[in-house]
Order: C-alpha cells, then sequence, then structure tokens
C-alpha cells in the first residue's frame, strides 16, 4: 500500500519542481495603453490583489488571470505569494462584500494575449515563449533586489516660489525608474506634497545613472527646507 503513497509523492514534487522552474519563464504582459514599461512586483501584486486600479501615469488598469496550469501556478507563486484556494477566496470575499469582482480568467496563453491586446488596461501573464503580438511585454522591478545604480548626473529641484514664501517644506518620496542605458524613463510619488512632489519629478526625470544590465527601480527622497 505505500507504493502508490511514494508515487503521489514523487508527483507532487514532480509538479512543484516544473513551477518553481517556470517562475522566471512567465513574462508579464499589457495593453497598449498601458504607458509604463515596467511596473514594480509590489504593485503587479497589488493590481492583481485589486488593491490598485489606477498606475502612476493615470491608466485604469484591469488583472487578467490565467486557468490553472503551470504558468498560473507559477506567477501566483512568485508575485502573489497565495495558495490557489486562498487566492479564491479572497477574490469571493472581494465581490461578497463589495470592494472588487472576480477577475477575467482565460484558459490558454493564447485566449490571454488576445484580451490583453484588445482590453484597454488589461495586464496579465503568459510563458515567457508565448507570443506577445500586440501587447507590450512589461519589465518587473523589485527596489532593493539588485545593486543601487550610481547615479552620474543629478539635477536639483526647483523650489515652487509660492510654497517658498509661505515657508512650506518638506521631503517628498518618489520611485523611480531606470533604463538599462540610464536614463529616467519613470517616476511615481509615493509620499509628500504633491505640489513639491511635481517639482522634484521635474527634476529627477533628468537625472542619468551609470549603464545597466536591465531596468532597475529605486526610491529616492527629496527634502524642501523653508526659508
Amino acid at each position: 500500500m505505500k507504493c502508490p503513497r511514494t508515487l503521489l509523492v514523487a508527483a507532487g514534487l514532480l509538479i512543484f519542481a516544473a513551477v518553481d522552474s517556470l517562475a522566471g519563464e512567465v513574462k508579464v504582459i499589457a495593453n497598449p495603453s498601458v504607458k509604463a514599461d515596467a511596473i514594480s512586483a509590489a504593485d503587479l501584486k497589488r493590481v492583481f490583489l485589486e488593491e490598485k486600479i489606477l498606475l502612476a501615469d493615470g491608466t485604469h488598469v484591469e488583472p487578467v488571470l490565467g486557468k490553472d496550469g503551470p504558468v498560473h501556478a507559477a506567477f501566483r507563486q512568485e508575485y502573489l505569494g497565495l495558495s490557489e484556494d486562498d487566492l479564491q477566496t479572497y477574490y469571493r470575499t472581494l465581490v461578497f462584500t463589495g470592494r472588487g469582482s472576480m477577475p477575467k480568467a482565460l484558459g490558454s496563453d493564447a485566449e490571454v494575449v488576445a484580451y490583453v491586446a484588445r482590453t484597454r488596461g488589461a495586464i496579465g501573464y503568459v510563458s515567457s515563449a508565448a507570443s506577445a503580438e500586440g501587447v507590450k511585454t512589461l519589465a518587473i522591478d523589485a527596489p532593493g533586489t539588485s545593486a543601487e545604480r550610481k547615479l552620474l548626473t543629478r539635477v536639483e529641484p526647483d523650489y515652487p516660489e509660492t510654497l517658498s514664501r509661505l515657508n512650506i517644506g518638506g521631503t517628498v518620496r518618489l520611485r523611480v525608474s531606470i533604463s538599462a542605458k540610464g536614463n529616467v524613463e519613470h517616476v511615481e510619488l509615493l509620499g509628500g506634497n504633491p505640489i513639491l512632489g511635481d517639482a522634484a519629478a521635474v527634476a529627477v526625470k533628468k537625472w542619468v545613472y551609470a549603464a545597466g544590465r536591465s531596468r532597475t527601480v529605486e526610491d529616492v527622497s527629496l527634502s524642501f527646507g523653508g526659508h
């Protein structure tokens, strides 16, 4: 009687190994209406848990799931950190409480690509080998997981005259997406006075970093002192 149980355990280990090996073989795709070329792992999780429906550029986003399969399992394991049962329970709770809806779930990579291609704001995931015709592939950046990029050119922000006159200062926090070539592609305000944040973003977009192997994301803080 031990043989069937041993076979089941072995099969389970093989499935887990297959999912684990696929974790790096999943690519995240988006409708071309999504302006960003990269999204942080934290924001990706918030999008798929329906905690975030707007990106920093104002794009309304819609998560698209795959049905079962190793790609779905790899994405869920790597980016959501939930079991399938827990994920489905989470979505049912959103629906029951009126705080969200059940995401679209499709059965194949081709269906996911086709739906994302025709649906404004849609974000989904497929295997790395799947065709990406009609969609864009988003880089996934996780702050703190890669070496800090060396800043070569720093431009200081202009202190808005009105706030300076009123002695209104403070610190703003920004999330900066840096291309492999070193130019700043996108800036998102994480916290602080929004007017100061706008001034800081204008300056940070002119910063230049050392070239890297891939796109990275870093969080930076800039302070404005009252006079």
